[in-house]
């Protein structure tokens, strides 16, 4: 293994308009801390123990949407999972909605111009049924939200189609809205269903599913994706100027609320145990695929930097707590229950992070945080340098399990990983253990693991952000790539 004893690269230098607080001093890590790096990294990279796990988790619990069966298996293979690591955990009550998919099928009916077309749907989570028989009406598209207003009376009886040009992952946030808030609109609009072209960067005729919500006084209609090709197929019928009449059964259901739990687990510090380290991921998944990348690679990553934590002697000054969090999919019921149970510890919660954009190799750590925490923590990524990610990035971290604490003014940060191929299978049947690369989890685990150790026990903290105005947007996912900073005050969006 490549050696982690090297000197901590410089800090960078403050500038005339913004410099570094002078009550900060960028102080890099000792020796001794090095050689914990060395310590942590090391068997991240080597011990196979994360994919290992992963495994357990996609392969033998699998889908794991809140409320189902298989989202308690796997709340009780965490608690076992922390218990052999030595790592202490319980379990806290989240009431979290129960829906279950049923039967979905849609076809485009044939008219004197074509012959009738199969299309490949899968239903929104939140989504009503349609009744026994389904529903027949003419499509109509639109590409925005603005586009659906302006139609009127036009949209009145018909399925709306939402169209967009997702190609690469950074589009995700501009075209998620159609998904989480356009059946509302078009439902408010009198439209008898809709159908919304997958969020996909790839796709070999692979629906995604996903969450969309209804506002209040809103009468639901049924909600489906349909795939990228069925989704070009109905634009050239409707650009060649003809109609297209599409029927399309759902069988969902909205269940009454079941009860679950989050999953919380730390290492206790050794000097400040008052002070926390928050390591955030989500442990329910879609009920498609075995959610390997989302966000069964955040899970294990998560779980793995506490395991190693938990074998140094002594422990970090402060303490590690690790939160798996139940239902971030479809209804953030999880963050917000942790956030309201330890609402008096939030201004102890000193950093938080939420590992929640694949299993792909790490980039570099971005922060949200007051002034100076640049300054502060790039002497401190220098043991991630052999990994590809010893960098500081630019824009803000966040996440949607993190979302509730923002007012709170908890300092975020995150491994960024390269997340340029998340979207190829993000919410559909492929998100499954085969497309994730045991050595890029192994590299982006051993990230966490020294980051986390980093956080817990560097000699001064990150200062506190500024509360942003507003609440943060709760639809798109953490860019992974390098977007432009943000304007003063903004809020990085948050999944899903």
């Amino acid at each position: 293994m490549i050696s982690l004893l090297a000197a901590p690269a410089a800090p960078k230098a403050g500038t005339a308009s913004n410099p570094p607080p002078a009550a900060t001093k960028a102080v890099g890590p000792t020796t001794a801390q090095l050689q914990v790096a060395e310590r942590l990294v090391g068997p991240a990279l080597t011990d196979g123990h994360a994919y290992s796990r992963l495994t357990e988790l996609t392969d033998g619990v699998g889908a794991r949407l809140a409320g189902s069966e298989a989202s308690e298996a796997s709340v009780q293979w965490a608690l076992r999972s922390f218990k052999a690591d030595g790592v202490k955990a319980w379990t806290e009550p989240v009431k979290v909605p129960h829906w279950i998919r049923g039967e979905e099928r849609a076809e485009l009916l044939p008219s004197d111009r074509f012959r009738g077309h199969s299309l490949q749907v899968m239903a929104l989570g939140g989504s009503v049924e349609t009744p026994p028989e389904g529903i027949t009406a003419d499509v109509v598209e639109v590409s925005s939200i603005e586009e659906l207003t302006a139609l009127g009376d036009r949209v009145k009886g018909r399925i709306v189609f939402f169209n967009h040009t997702m190609k690469e992952a950074e589009d995700y946030g501009r075209f998620a809205g159609l998904r989480g808030h356009g059946p509302s609109v078009a439902a408010k609009a009198g439209a008898v269903a809709t159908l919304v072209r997958s969020l996909a960067t790839a796709s070999l005729s692979t629906p995604h599913t996903g969450s969309t919500r209804f506002d209040d006084g809103v009468a639901p209609i049924p909600a489906a994706s349909v795939t990228v090709e069925g989704a070009e197929l109905l634009h050239r019928v409707l650009a060649n100027g003809g109609s297209a009449r599409v029927h399309v059964v759902l069988g969902c259901k909205n269940l009454p609320d079941a009860d679950s739990f989050n999953v919380v687990a730390e290492v206790k510090g050794s000097a400040k145990p008052e002070e926390i380290v928050l390591l955030g991921a989500h442990l329910d998944s879609w009920d498609v695929g075995s959610g390997a990348h989302d966000d069964g690679a955040g899970v294990v990553m998560v779980m793995e930097a506490a395991r190693l934590i938990a074998r140094q002697k002594p422990a970090p000054r402060r303490t590690v707590r690790v939160v798996l969090f139940m239902n971030e999919e479809n209804g953030l019921r999880g963050a917000r229950a942790y956030a309201e149970a330890h609402a008096a510890e939030l201004p102890r919660h000193v950093a938080a992070m939420e590992m929640d954009a694949g299993g792909g190799r790490p980039l570099g750590v971005a922060l949200r945080a007051g002034e100076g925490a640049s300054e502060l923590v790039q002497p401190w990524l220098s043991p991630l340098a052999a990994l590809g990610a010893g960098k500081l990035m630019s824009g803000e971290a966040g996440g949607a399990d993190l979302s509730p604490m923002v007012s709170a003014q908890v300092p975020f940060f995150v491994v960024r990983v390269d997340s340029s191929r998340y979207f190829d299978v993000h919410h559909t049947h492929a998100d499954t253990l085969d497309k994730v690369d045991p050595e890029a989890l192994a590299k982006s685990t051993a990230a966490v693991a020294w980051t986390a150790y980093a956080f817990a026990d560097m000699p001064t903290t990150l200062a506190r952000p500024t509360a942003p105005p507003t609440a943060p947007s709760l639809v798109a996912p953490p860019s992974q790539g390098t977007p432009p900073a943000p304007a003063p005050g903004a809020v990085k969006p948050a999944t899903h």
